[in-house]
């Protein structure tokens, strides 16, 4: 697994030349990492084996930023996704078959450090990230279609607001990144 040393490990696939920021720079990283999905009951095996089996469908992806201004020793991630707002409701497994609108949520939470594993360095966003994605946040439709308007696509647009990458996930699916 390619080291962004000591503040983080997580896989680097980015293609700029800028792969690596020096201490003292500002500006955010921005990475991609994957947990398994939430579901009701015996769903809930089934997504976690799909997980453990790398499907990739049966991931739940989340854009993570890594400010640049707090030191190495009292680092902070925050992590923004997109799921339904009652994950574990028969009624969101029901109507993710029939491919039907449930409400959804964006969660904004802090890590203090980076995932071990399923998390992928993006790239380097040359604006204030937090201010980027909140405002990102306030014009994503909160109806949540799985497949569709889902936290891939979700992902996807914010990684793309932040950092100009168009289409993370598939880009990530398609280079075959192992874990």
């Amino acid at each position: 697994m390619a080291g962004l040393g000591k503040l983080a490990v997580a896989r680097d696939w980015s293609s700029s030349s800028a792969k690596f920021v020096r201490r003292g720079e500002k500006r955010d990283r921005i990475y991609v990492a994957a947990v398994p999905l939430r579901a009701a009951g015996p769903a809930q095996g089934l997504f976690s084996a799909g997980y453990s089996l790398r499907l990739w469908e049966l991931q739940h992806f989340m854009v993570l930023i890594d400010r640049r201004e707090c030191s190495s020793h009292d680092m902070k991630i925050s992590v923004f996704d997109f799921q339904p707002c009652d994950p574990e409701s028969i009624y969101v497994a029901l109507a993710a078959l029939s491919r039907k609108k449930v409400p959804g949520t964006i969660l904004k939470r802090t890590l203090h450090k980076l995932p071990k594993t399923r998390c992928w360095f993006i790239g380097l966003c040359e604006k204030d990230a937090m201010e980027a994605a909140n405002q990102f946040n306030q014009s994503w439709d909160n109806n949540l279609i799985i497949g569709a308007h889902d936290c891939r696509h979700y992902t996807n647009g914010l990684v793309q607001e932040l950092t100009g990458m168009k289409n993370v996930v598939e880009d990530l699916r398609r280079k075959g990144f192992e874990y």
